[in-house]
């Protein structure tokens, strides 16, 4: 009897750990939305450029919620002492969710269009061409959580 109820828990246990527990991956809404984001790099045509942005820029966070709104909050440091300390946007994907457009734009020369070239649990990152010293460049940047 016991070598039958040792079995029987041995049986129960492996059965219950083979269960399958994988739950569906996130959709890139619930990626995008899941939190703040905050700039960590740039590079424009190839090169970094982090260390040409403002310190008032580079503390900017951005929030995106599955409505298709969103926040951009100006951070510790403003650039321009007048300016709001937030401002609100629409956004949307575009093109099977390849283009996040956006109502605003969040850099000087650029659009309010972006190529997305990843989104993970903790890291965006975006790409357009943008308009430097009258040549067109492409602009990467990378925010994360």
């Amino acid at each position: 009897m016991k070598k039958l109820l040792i079995i029987l828990l041995a049986t129960a246990f492996l059965t219950s750990c083979n269960k399958d527990d994988s739950t569906p991956p996130k959709t890139k809404t619930q990626l995008l939305t899941q939190g703040t984001w905050r700039f960590s790099a740039a590079t424009v045509g190839g090169s970094d450029v982090s260390a040409f942005l403002q310190t008032c820029q580079k503390d900017n966070t951005m929030t995106f919620a599955a409505a298709g709104t969103g926040n951009v909050d100006e951070g510790a440091t403003k650039c321009n002492a007048p300016d709001p300390q937030s401002n609100p946007f629409t956004w949307s994907w575009q093109s099977s969710e390849t283009i996040l457009q956006v109502s605003a734009i969040f850099f000087t020369g650029g659009s309010n269009t972006f190529t997305l070239v990843a989104l993970t649990e903790t890291q965006l990152v975006l790409s357009q061409v943008i308009t430097v010293s009258g040549t067109p460049q492409n602009a990467v940047v990378t925010f994360i959580h």
